[in-house]
């Protein structure tokens, strides 16, 4: 299904947002506000764009994260080094609502395009800064990425099997969490600039919301010292909880973090004597004897197809899935009845798939109006729509600061 326009303005329509962030969570959280009618300018050097333009693969040159990442975007490109940059980015900032930028602290204030010169020229501005560790401490000037988030937080030490290394997730699992934390914390403060009348300073370190999805484990440690270890696929909150071959060579995952659920699955494997015992009774208790559940459902599980064994557990209300690769995903038929991954036209690529946006809503929709654009497209438009003529556009541009 081709994505139409939606049949009411975004709920964003109207929100101005200066995106000069890169590498991935100040872009992404900048996507995701465009996704739903947002105005986003996309900033970038005049020779160095985003570094997601030549990020993963690419078709005929053609990079094909940008073209998710940057989509909804308009593209300018500013050097704000150059007085001329600093300048014109000064110009937009009075009439935006939102900048997000990620650069290493000290670097806006450097150039002259710190708070305190963007409040200067809009008292409502909110100005979203997205570091690896915050903007003070003793680690805020480190450069900072997702993957140090990601072993910092303690999720890495939880990921893996208990006899093998700290696994890090081959995704930006840190980035994309902070991007979602980011666009909240802007959607926030906007929000009290409503009854302020002021805006304000978002600091978001990217150590920071991985580690509050990553659930109790500081309450846990304060109270018990609990350390959470690596236990694979397994849980120790309950069991069984796993992914499990079958016959035919395919995986399955489990989870029965409801009683009743558990009882279902035992039931199911022929092994109802189990749930009888005194120690099924608490996940805890069922986690303990994990070895013995792994057994009755995996031994059951190696017996059956992946879809007879997905048709037994449908039928018995147990909860089970199959595990996807991108290949499943693009065929399954709840993702496709949802468009979860919708068709989107894209001028040099032709028609493209890729992830729809967030959610849903019932009177403004957001959508997809068009993919990553090419590196400075917009540039001339924009300038021109702050009252600068063919003239001084082209004189910037000799200058080097567009």
């Amino acid at each position: 299904m081709t994505t139409a326009a939606p049949p009411a303005p975004g709920p964003l329509t109207g929100l101005r947002v200066l995106d000069l962030a890169t590498l991935f969570a100040g872009p992404l959280a900048a996507t995701m506000l465009g996704d739903f009618g947002a105005d986003v300018v996309k900033i970038e050097h005049p020779t160095r764009p985003d570094p997601s333009r030549g990020h993963g693969p690419a078709k005929d040159g053609v990079g094909l994260w940008w073209k998710l990442l940057g989509r909804n975007k308009r593209t300018v490109t500013l050097d704000l080094s150059k007085p001329g940059g600093r300048d014109l980015l000064l110009r937009m900032a009075a009439d935006a609502d939102v900048v997000i930028e990620n650069f290493r602290p000290g670097t806006l204030e450097k150039w002259g395009l710190g708070w305190e010169e963007l409040s200067a020229a809009n008292p409502r501005l909110v100005l979203a800064r997205v570091t690896g560790f915050g903007q003070f401490g003793p680690y805020s000037h480190r450069p900072g990425f997702g993957t140090l988030a990601e072993a910092m937080s303690g999720f890495a030490a939880i990921t893996g099997e208990p006899d093998g290394p700290p696994t890090l997730p081959p995704f930006g699992l840190a980035d994309s969490i902070a991007a979602l934390a980011t666009a909240y914390a802007v959607m926030t403060a906007l929000t009290g600039r409503q009854a302020t009348g002021r805006g304000q300073v978002v600091d978001l370190a990217i150590i920071e919301p991985i580690l509050t999805v990553l659930g109790p484990q500081p309450l846990w440690y304060d109270q018990l010292g609990y350390v959470q270890p690596r236990t694979g696929n397994r849980s120790r909150n309950n069991a069984p909880r796993n992914t499990y071959r079958t016959s035919d060579g395919s995986w399955l995952a489990v989870s029965t973090s409801a009683q009743s659920i558990a009882e279902r699955v035992m039931r199911l494997v022929g092994r109802p004597e189990l749930a009888a015992e005194p120690w099924f009774a608490t996940g805890g208790g069922r986690a303990e004897h994990a070895d013995v559940l792994d057994d009755a459902v995996g031994g059951w599980i190696a017996r059956h197809t992946r879809d007879e064994a997905m048709a037994a557990f449908e039928k018995a209300e147990a909860a089970i899935a199959p595990v996807y690769d991108v290949r499943d995903v693009m065929e399954d038929p709840q993702y496709r009845a949802l468009d979860t991954v919708t068709e989107v036209p894209d001028p040099e690529l032709g028609t493209v798939r890729m992830q729809n946006v967030l959610f849903r809503l019932s009177e403004t929709p957001g959508a997809i109006r068009w993919t990553g654009r090419p590196h400075g497209a917009d540039t001339d438009e924009v300038l021109a729509g702050l009252g600068l003529s063919a003239g001084e556009i082209a004189a910037l541009r000799s200058e080097g600061a567009l």
